[in-house]
């Protein structure tokens, strides 16, 4: 018994000393390990599969912060992995994403659709797409245009698309209800687009671009596109005829009312007064007036990009101006510059029958001068 139970008692004490021996010189070969990879042996780290998504994670981390200083309003923010539909997909690794808004508040995968025509684009490829930024509650502009020159979806043999871009409607008491209006108008014109961004004058920028994000996304196979206004009287076989030249490019074009040399407000009391710290230069690039500028559809997924790294201001135009520049590209004129015309002093049928864009005064105007201008008999 003696035997047995030292023969027990020193086996038990020796073999916890073994185990820790061992479990020491472990530690000291995997503390050795780890410091000879972080220092001499990094050409060899580097070609392992966590040193390569550790590059992807810092060089995604230090794109999305390229703008930190812009602010983003909290209801525009989003998390980055809820953003979907994009153009490339986001980094494939496991780490979970930060939350935070994306690049700077004019950059539209900040925002998502909450009604978007998918299909529109899929039934006939458009050989053009006329996007019309409109407010929401703006429906009498809408069914103006409807009746007018978005009326008909061939035009001189092409097919034609025409769709109204919306904000949120900010305010009132019948929010809910108007949403509810937008959804039937657009069971029954199915022409509506709408994102969650707010529906604002300032906010045209936004707009604008979350346009260009639905153009490069949702119908990347049309041969052209414009952005025109809600109160333009648009002469669309004028257009199309235009862009049926075989001078006119089918890539890096844009054309309209162009602005040379126009120099940026710094009068706080203009609606166009854009600070310097907004944008410091004192004059903008060349554009295309708002009003209605043309462009090859390859751009729109250009214009995301870039706006990646311009600085967002509230003039929209302007913004595409420099989005252009940015891209080394620079608008054009069009074959026949007089055709794209901001403001008339009054109606006259032969005139009508030779511009592409006029600025009207009411939709009411829209109305009686197409009508004039199609009745039959020659305007001239």
């Amino acid at each position: 018994m003696g035997d047995l139970g030292g023969s027990g008692v020193n086996g038990l004490k020796r073999q916890p000393a073994v185990t820790f021996q061992i479990l020491f010189l472990l530690c000291v070969a995997f503390t050795t390990l780890c410091y000879t990879l972080s220092t001499s042996s990094l050409p060899w780290l580097e070609s392992l599969q966590l040193h390569k998504h550790y590059n992807t994670l810092f060089r995604w981390n230090n794109t999305v912060n390229l703008q930190p200083s812009y602010y983003v309003h909290p209801k525009h923010r989003v998390k980055l992995q809820g953003i979907s539909e994009t153009t490339q997909p986001p980094p494939t690794f496991s780490t979970v994403a930060p939350t935070g808004p994306q690049y700077h508040k004019a950059y539209p995968r900040n925002y998502h659709f909450i009604m978007d025509n998918t299909e529109v684009c899929k039934t006939n490829t458009p050989f053009l797409v006329l996007m019309v930024p409109v407010a929401p509650r703006n429906v009498e502009a809408r069914d103006a245009i409807r009746h007018t020159w978005g009326n008909n979806s061939v035009v001189q043999g092409e097919v034609v698309l025409t769709l109204f871009m919306l904000g949120l409607s900010g305010g009132g008491d019948d929010v809910q209800q108007q949403q509810a209006k937008l959804n039937e108008e657009n069971l029954q014109h199915h022409d509506l687009i709408q994102s969650d961004f707010m529906d604002t004058y300032l906010n045209l920028t936004i707009k604008t671009m979350v346009i260009m994000d639905w153009l490069a996304t949702r119908c990347p196979t049309a041969a052209y596109a414009m952005k025109i206004d809600s109160d333009m009287f648009l002469n669309i076989d004028n257009l199309v005829m235009m862009l049926q030249k075989p001078e006119i490019p089918k890539k890096n074009y844009l054309t309209g009312m162009l602005m040379w040399n126009r120099p940026v407000v710094r009068s706080k009391d203009s609606k166009w007064y854009v600070s310097e710290d907004m944008y410091p230069e004192p004059v903008y690039p060349t554009y295309t007036l708002g009003m209605g500028y043309v462009f090859s559809n390859d751009l729109p997924g250009k214009y995301v990009e870039a706006s990646k790294s311009v600085k967002p201001f509230n003039i929209e135009d302007a913004y595409i101006g420099m989005c252009m520049k940015k891209l080394g590209l620079a608008p054009r004129s069009s074959p026949d510059p007089s055709q794209f015309r901001a403001y008339n002093t009054k109606y006259n049928r032969c005139e009508y029958s030779k511009i592409i864009t006029y600025i009207l005064g009411s939709s009411q105007e829209l109305i009686n001068y197409w009508t004039d201008l199609k009745k039959p008999g020659p305007p001239c």
